[in-house]
């Protein structure tokens, strides 16, 4: 089998003609700037691109089809030189079912399935253009349209706090909205790691993804996959996230849940680490407060024996994280080395040395064997590198 590294979230922030599409994305998230920067500056072989339903973006890939610097492959995916574009949509379900919002992936083998989709979709949104929208179908129903077209359906950032699907604190189960059976992969989020998730025995049977949800250019990457496939290709990423023929998640790289932004609980006025069962933030006095993904998984901990075969989950320290390493330094680093994956993989830290100052040479050599002390993040406040 060969490795690729693969981020499977990323967002759209404006169309090729400067309309909106993820309104809290970056204006410089078009598709082609980010298969360019995916490809040249993170280093990665495989990317889910969520927002593909937006007709405008559907415009911009078919005209990068049509003077051929994109591709299809005959066993799905899109192609630019040896990057993979998988074509996605993040929706928000909100039905009677469920204590919503939550948030899913889905993701097609091809454009034209892409189209097919964002017309399907078209009757059942209020403005088919943006990302994310609520959709007035069950979630069981969209689940049903994506097989149909033969796509991938992947509940996304399972426990933040907001939009997902146990972050609201009522939903106790995945069986109370989504129809088990129907499900290709959970996404954890930046606030948990495989051993967090494997404490809720019903997600045991499912692959784990860890992706950036990134959006801008620089957070792609941010936690991303490696998977043993054959080729880079939509039918064996099927496989590797059913683990058939040998094809899998090889490992995971996320961040260490303590930098991500929900990770513990805290006060949601001053942010402050609190205590739900004193019920009072101990520096303002608030009383209200944004549960963490920590607390969140002890309440629905169900567990028992926990996978035996599940991939290593690596704690990644993205290179923004790193004390010290500017926008400046970065562009040094990435012109001596290529691409953020080679230099947070294979550069030896003595020709790192060479390039950045020493100290932080070293800070990206601890952060490779997760020797970094870490303060906790919450309340949507990320987490940070206490070192420096």
């Amino acid at each position: 089998m060969n490795q690729y590294f693969a981020d499977f979230h990323i967002h759209i922030g404006r169309t090729f003609t400067g309309k909106p599409v993820k309104i809290t994305g970056a204006k410089s998230l078009t598709f082609t700037n980010i298969i360019r920067h995916a490809r040249n500056e993170k280093g990665l072989d495989i990317i889910g691109i969520i927002d593909c339903h937006s007709p405008e973006v559907i415009m911009e890939i078919e005209g990068l089809m049509e003077e051929g610097s994109v591709t299809e492959h005959r066993d799905g995916g899109l192609q630019y030189g040896d990057l993979t574009i998988i074509p996605g949509s993040e929706l928000e379900i909100y039905d009677e079912n469920c204590q919503g919002p939550i948030h899913v992936l889905c993701f097609f083998p091809s454009i034209s399935i892409m189209r097919e989709f964002s017309g399907w979709l078209s009757g059942h949104l209020k403005n088919i253009t943006l990302s994310s929208q609520r959709i007035y179908a069950s979630g069981r129903m969209l689940q049903e349209k994506v097989k149909e077209l033969n796509g991938l359906f992947i509940p996304a950032h399972v426990f933040t706090p907001f939009k997902s699907l146990f972050g609201k604190g009522v939903q106790r189960t995945l069986a109370e909205v989504l129809d088990p059976d129907l499900i290709d992969a959970v996404e954890l989020g930046l606030s948990a790691d495989t051993g967090m998730a494997d404490q809720i025995g019903e997600l045991h049977r499912y692959t784990f993804l860890t992706n950036s949800d990134a959006h801008s250019l620089k957070k792609i990457a941010r936690e991303y996959q490696i998977l043993a496939i054959e080729q880079p290709t939509f039918e064996e990423i099927r496989m590797a996230l059913a683990g058939k023929g040998n094809r899998r998640v090889q490992a995971n790289y996320g961040l260490d849940p303590l930098l991500g932004k929900y990770h513990q609980t805290v006060c949601s006025e001053c942010f402050t680490p609190f205590d739900e069962e004193k019920g009072e933030c101990p520096k303002c006095h608030h009383h209200k407060f944004i549960k963490g993904v920590a607390d969140r998984i002890s309440e629905l901990k169900s567990a028992g024996e926990i996978p035996v075969n599940r991939p290593p989950y690596i704690h990644q320290v993205p290179l923004e994280f790193i004390p010290g390493l500017g926008p400046k330094m970065l562009e040094k680093l990435l012109n001596h080395f290529g691409t953020e994956m080679a230099i947070l993989h294979h550069v030896p830290l003595i020709e790192l040395s060479r390039v950045v100052p020493e100290k932080t040479a070293s800070l990206i050599g601890r952060a490779r064997k997760g020797e970094l002390s870490l303060k906790a993040g919450g309340g949507g406040k990320y987490g940070k590198i206490a070192d420096s």
